[in-house]
């Protein structure tokens, strides 16, 4: 193998696994979005999903590709993402916090949210908005809480609601306190993505949030995906847990921002 071979087999992994993350993100991909992202032939890209679906974590259809677990996780309510629950839940508990009844807050869609949904599902008389579909069955068990949820396109990995019809339903909303997700955290602090659709729903819920509480454990850092988003001075709170590094807190708390760890 000369070394210019292995450089392309190196890129083309790392494609793959880019490729990968954001269907596992969005729930599916098209051949035309993916090339134009990868700026890479079309051919190039069915190589890719050819590949992913021969390793089982995908399956491929005409023009694209489909999650292979999207069936069952819908059905059983299941999230994609569920790695690092143990900082997760430490995480969720600390953010129950400042929750407070009465309050009208807005619960963006993920593992961590979820986890603080269970937290204050017995909270009385909170305002719920909320872009997750899991997160609304637990919250609408609480008969003194007063629910809504967006519309939007699905997406089957997050249990969620996205794009421009999600976002527009802030409009002329406001709120208390946002409690926002986040894929990443890149070495300059940008907040990113593994998913474009989002990034329009965010934006929105923080134009109508008095406060904004980041929930982001200690893993995400330094974490780089598809989709930047803002700096993390957008938010007044990051709550994290204890194993995120003293320097990078340090850092965090000289932007402005309150840094509480669990």
């Amino acid at each position: 193998m000369t070394p210019t071979t292995g450089k392309n087999d190196l890129l083309a992994k790392e494609r793959r696994d880019k490729i990968l993350e954001l269907i596992q993100e969005e729930g599916s991909a098209r051949v035309k979005e993916l090339s134009s992202i990868f700026k890479v032939s079309e051919p190039t890209i069915r190589q890719d999903l050819e590949r992913l679906d021969e390793q089982g974590y995908v399956t491929r259809e005409h023009g694209g590709a489909f999650l292979r677990t999207v069936t069952q996780q819908v059905s059983s309510l299941t999230l994609q993402h569920r790695q690092n629950l143990d900082k997760k839940s430490r995480i969720a508990r600390k953010a129950a916090e400042f929750v407070f009844p009465g309050e009208r807050i807005i619960l963006d869609s993920g593992s961590t949210m979820t986890e603080l949904a269970k937290c204050i599902s017995g909270t009385a008389n909170l305002t719920v908005i909320t872009n997750a579909l899991n997160i609304a069955l637990i919250m609408g068990a609480n008969p003194t809480c007063e629910l809504m949820v967006t519309g939007g396109e699905f997406k089957a990995p997050t249990l969620s609601l996205t794009g421009d019809k999600a976002a527009l339903f802030f409009n002329n909303i406001y709120v208390d306190k946002l409690f926002l997700a986040t894929g990443g955290i890149s070495p300059n602090f940008d907040l990113t993505y593994p998913g474009f659709s989002d990034i329009v729903v965010k934006n929105a819920m923080l134009e109508v949030a008095r406060e904004t509480y980041l929930l982001a454990d200690s893993t995400k850092f330094g974490k780089v995906s598809f989709a930047s988003f803002k700096t993390i001075t957008c938010v007044q709170y990051l709550i994290t847990d204890d194993e995120i590094d003293p320097r990078i807190a340090d850092r965090i708390s000289a932007l402005g921002v309150k840094v509480i760890t669990a």
